[in-house]
């Protein structure tokens, strides 16, 4: 039969219509979707974002950034349908010291490989708390002219009219054929692993 009755006895208790309730709620629950199957993901573009790496001298640790973020993002019924890019130019990376900067550009050749970007191919869903779900970005990095595979870890929150994907990865500058870290006959030295952050917002386009 489509139904099921349930009997009381002669002079038994009513079913207590609270249990009910929470075992309806329980159920509820058990069948709510993934966290990224709740969000329909419209196609959207950075709104703000920071790119930034950390890197290590003979003259001290330091941090490079720029807020000249751009990207989009393709929209999906789920996150694991998601695809886009971010990227930002070599030119706007500031360390705070005007020879590193230039130092900089001159080792990333930047009149010839003018952006650092990252295509997201696909993403893999982990965990999930609150409007948050942890991930892992599946991509390529294209930096002075040399295009790697690459796995990135990253959290992405819901948030009421964005999107906001924060990420951080270990990489190596000698991967990407970026030379000219050793200066003043190898007095002056920068480590060739730095590590990337990612701090980007997508609204709706």
């Amino acid at each position: 039969m489509g139904w099921i009755a349930i009997r009381r006895s002669v002079g038994a208790e009513p079913v207590s219509g609270r249990i009910l309730a929470l075992v309806a709620a329980v159920l509820l629950l058990g069948a709510a979707p993934p966290l990224g199957a709740q969000h329909r993901l419209a196609p959207s573009t950075v709104a703000k974002g920071t790119l930034s790496f950390d890197g290590k001298a003979t003259t001290g640790d330091f941090t490079g950034t720029t807020t000249t973020v751009t990207g989009e993002m393709t929209g999906g019924n789920t996150l694991a349908d998601v695809t886009g890019f971010v990227e930002a130019p070599v030119t706007t990376l500031i360390t705070g010291n005007g020879r590193r900067d230039r130092d900089l550009n001159k080792s990333m050749e930047s009149e010839k490989f003018p952006t650092i970007r990252f295509d997201l191919t696909s993403v893999q869903p982990g965990g999930e708390a609150g409007d948050s779900a942890q991930v892992t970005l599946v991509g390529d990095f294209t930096i002075h002219g040399v295009k790697r595979p690459a796995n990135i870890p990253a959290t992405v929150r819901f948030e009421a009219d964005a999107v906001h994907v924060v990420a951080s990865v270990p990489m190596n500058l000698k991967d990407y054929s970026i030379g000219g870290l050793s200066k003043f006959l190898g007095v002056l030295k920068m480590n060739p692993d730095i590590v990337v952050h990612v701090d980007v917002s997508f609204r709706a386009t």
